[in-house]
């Protein structure tokens, strides 16, 4: 545990929190109950149309997970709780807007080469560290040298890559050349990742510093953290004194802290309570993202080494009854692509639907006719994904497959089992198509949960990065989601709109194409 600066006005701690939460029954009786007593802290309003923000006050975020192994590593967030975290202590070079378009943060300009093999960074002036020191060029070279160390590779190594760190050069102090080991046509793109914080030169991840608008005050993992307004921030400065992210790996405590007014704002309300939450006077805040929760089947593992096992399982799938009914209709149904906002979409591929009878044959001729096989699923994984897997199970019953749904907590389940399990689930927010096979579908990619590998499809990622022509890298990109369409090891069934919830008493929320809780932006939240 990181010990406490100053603890003084943080409010309660987050275990007073869940055992408040706890007093408290979960669903429709929580409502209820709440409702009953005609008020309480849940249900305090500002006056009708007020829509100024204020200053003041302590900022308190339940976000859903965490674990023992949380982190306040700006270059590896695993959990929605680190991402939290991250996204408020520490700033990229260029970001997302809520409407999922590129702007810049900590960069101001990215310029290449006619060969796109050399690219020119130019940097915003003025912006400060929370220690003081103004931004220059060696941190950056410091942070791109650090996030692509082979010896302790950020969760961005594997899309920055291309990066020579011997070709990273300071041209002046708000100047970066940044040269590639081969051409790459959207270095932008990469570099926009939220995993990719820009800290000072000789950063200590046991006293961190960013440049972001609150700044480190004290943080225990699986626990709670707390932050205070950095007010040389150099956007507008956040609203709140302070804020606390706690991290909740239990639905109905986090939904009652809500509900109790023991914090603000929940990430990943579970779609079942919605109306619940209305119901008790808080807000919800629904924005269509490109998330998706897979199920995900390790392509090296039997049964689903055999491509019959993996395409007879995507034909299980009832897509719109798990939109329905795991995302509570939050969602849309997907085909098996991910990067749904990326140009190059392979939206003409035709979509997959149910076949039951086809399911059974494959399987037959793969010799896997009775299959029994375990899906370890987890609520930390986000809201419908518990809902999904046993949907799932009841769907496969019908092609004579007999699936075992594990339940585990966040902490099991992003332990030292993650990204081992043949048969499971994971969440993923909105990426363009480039930036999430870096992640998650290349033999290098920190977090390639289906151990994919397809040799054509790497030398199709190859070239295409290479490609600077708008059109003939789009066709390569079709052509690589073809292979992952035919026979790669995820199931894409939906992608789910981000469902959150907040207190009435906050404003500064929107919807966001980004993470929950519009992209974690909490400078930009009221208490009013």
């Amino acid at each position: 545990m990181i010990k406490p600066q100053n603890q003084s006005t943080q409010g309660p701690t987050r275990r007073e929190i869940i055992r408040r939460s706890a007093l408290l029954s979960a669903g429709v009786a929580a409502a209820g109950v709440l409702s009953a007593c005609g008020g309480g802290p849940a249900t305090t309003r500002r006056p009708a149309g007020s829509t100024t923000p204020s200053s003041g006050g302590v900022l308190r975020i339940g976000t859903t997970g965490g674990s023992a192994k949380d982190s306040l590593n700006p270059h590896n967030p695993v959990t929605y709780p680190d991402q939290a975290r991250v996204l408020n202590l520490y700033e990229p070079l260029f970001t997302r807007d809520p409407a999922y378009e590129i702007e810049p943060l900590i960069g101001e300009s990215l310029e290449a080469s006619k060969s796109g093999q050399v690219w020119t960074l130019r940097l915003r002036e003025g912006v400060q560290f929370h220690n003081g020191k103004t931004v220059d060029a060696d941190d950056v070279i410091f942070s791109l040298r650090r996030i692509i160390d082979p010896k302790d590779p950020g969760t961005g190594a594997s899309g920055l890559a291309m990066i020579d760190p011997a070709e990273l050069k300071k041209i002046d102090a708000r100047t970066v050349q940044i040269g590639l080991k081969s051409p790459y046509a959207l270095l932008k793109d990469q570099l926009a990742q939220y995993a990719l914080g820009i800290v000072p030169v000789g950063f200590d991840v046991r006293n961190p510093v960013g440049t972001g608008p609150f700044a480190f005050e004290s943080f225990e993992p699986g626990g709670q953290s707390s932050f205070k307004r950095f007010d040389g921030y150099w956007r507008e400065k956040a609203y709140a004194d302070r804020l606390v992210i706690i991290d909740f790996p239990d639905d109905n405590a986090k939904v009652n802290a809500l509900l109790s007014n023991q914090v603000e704002a929940i990430d990943n309300l579970p779609l079942s309570q919605i109306d619940v939450v209305k119901a008790a006077g808080a807000q919800v805040l629904v924005s269509e993202t490109g998330s998706w929760t897979p199920f995900t089947m390790r392509v090296d593992a039997k049964p689903f080494s055999d491509v019959r096992v993996r395409q007879a399982f995507r034909l299980i799938v009832d897509r719109p009854q798990l939109v329905a009914q795991a995302l509570n209709g939050q969602g849309r149904v997907a085909n098996d692509l991910y990067a749904p906002f990326d140009p190059a979409y392979a939206s003409e591929l035709p979509q997959r639907h149910q076949d039951l009878d086809q399911a059974k044959s494959l399987l037959k001729a793969a010799g896997h006719a009775d299959l029994r096989i375990e899906l370890v699923t987890s609520t930390g994984i986000g809201s419908g994904a518990v809902d999904a897997a046993e949907l799932f199970a009841g769907q496969a019953r019908g092609a004579g497959v007999t699936v075992e749904v594990r339940k585990v907590d966040s902490s099991t389940f992003y332990g030292d089992q993650y990204l081992g399990w043949t048969f499971a689930q994971d969440y993923w927010f909105t990426r363009g198509y480039l930036p999430q096979v870096a992640d998650g579908s290349l033999p290098e990619s920190p977090y390639n949960e289906t151990h994919w590998a397809d040799k054509t499809f790497i030398s199709l990622i190859k070239q295409a990065r290479r490609e600077l022509d708008d059109a003939k890298r789009t066709e390569l990109l079709k052509q690589a989601q073809k292979i992952e369409y035919d026979s790669g090891g995820h199931i894409i069934w939906g992608f789910k709109n981000q469902v959150d919830a907040y207190s009435s008493k906050v404003t500064g929320f929107v919807p966001d194409k980004n993470l929950p809780l519009s992209n974690y932006q909490f400078r930009r939240v009221s208490i009013g």
